[in-house]
């Protein structure tokens, strides 16, 4: 089974976009395009605004101001089930209180696919089965979602994503309850399948695995963009120190064939 060989490219627009809670300005005047077979990162401190980028991308959230668009249709003009065809999230903060098995939340994967009242055919269970064990949880399928630990609920999370099989995948923090084992499964399945087509964005707090992984960076500090380019150009000690209040020292590593940032002691 051959997901993603069939995404077209694609292009994702902000166009000016704000965002308020309240009176609170999260997203102030965002203007920025992302496309397609490429890996964004949104990189920031705690409140900068990166899970509300994305609540926003996703059409969980609707820009106060400004829109989005897909291949320059707005994204306001999608239903839910159109909109769930083009992007995919995975999130960190997943929580289901109903007991559904393993099988059954990866299968939620495929309901934008198959009609109401209607049960997954053929191939829709032959892609859950295809990523049960592309992502190693096919040994899981008959647990209860809410029996396992947090980096087997966020592996189970992501195979769900993946069978969603969207053009646009979201990632927010969500590596953060794996171990670096399946942390790098995962990242390698990401990068497999931009190579297909997709456009992924993820927001990391690890600035190294960004680095690490990732064609471009989108720096917020406030809700408002300090860096968007080349992950290897975009990120320099000057950035770090505005944006993070930190010093820095950013060196090219061989064994990474990326920089990587360090800190000093003092």
């Amino acid at each position: 089974m051959n997901l993603g060989s069939g995404i077209e490219n694609m292009e994702l627009k902000l166009n000016n976009i704000s965002f308020a809670y309240e009176n609170h300005d999260v997203i102030k005047n965002m203007d920025c395009s992302f496309e397609s077979k490429k890996f964004y990162s949104i990189l920031g401190p705690n409140g900068s605004g990166k899970t509300t980028l994305l609540d926003l991308i996703s059409g969980f959230l609707n820009p106060s101001a400004g829109h989005i668009e897909i291949d320059n249709i707005n994204l306001s003009i999608f239903s839910k089930k159109e909109l769930s065809k083009k992007i995919s999230l995975v999130s960190q903060d997943y929580s289901i209180n109903f007991p559904f098995s393993v099988k059954d939340v990866v299968m939620m994967g495929r309901h934008p696919y198959i009609p109401r009242f209607s049960h997954p055919g053929i191939d829709d269970c032959e892609i859950v089965e295809t990523m049960l064990e592309t992502c190693g949880i096919e040994h899981l399928q008959d647990r209860k979602i809410n029996e396992l630990s947090g980096g087997e609920k966020q592996r189970c999370v992501f195979a769900r994503a993946l069978c969603q099989d969207t053009p646009i995948l979201l990632l927010d923090e969500a590596f953060s309850n794996m171990d670096i084992s399946h942390t790098l499964h995962m990242l390698g399945l990401v990068k497999e399948s931009i190579k297909k087509g997709k456009l992924v964005i993820s927001v990391f707090h690890d600035l190294n695995l960004a680095l690490s992984w990732s064609d471009e960076l989108l720096v917020l500090k406030q809700g408002e963009i300090k860096a968007f380019g080349n992950s290897q150009e975009v990120l320099t000690q000057h950035t770090i120190q505005k944006v993070f209040q930190v010093k820095s020292i950013i060196e090219f590593n061989e064994h990474v064939q990326a920089k990587q940032v360090y800190y000093p002691a003092n």
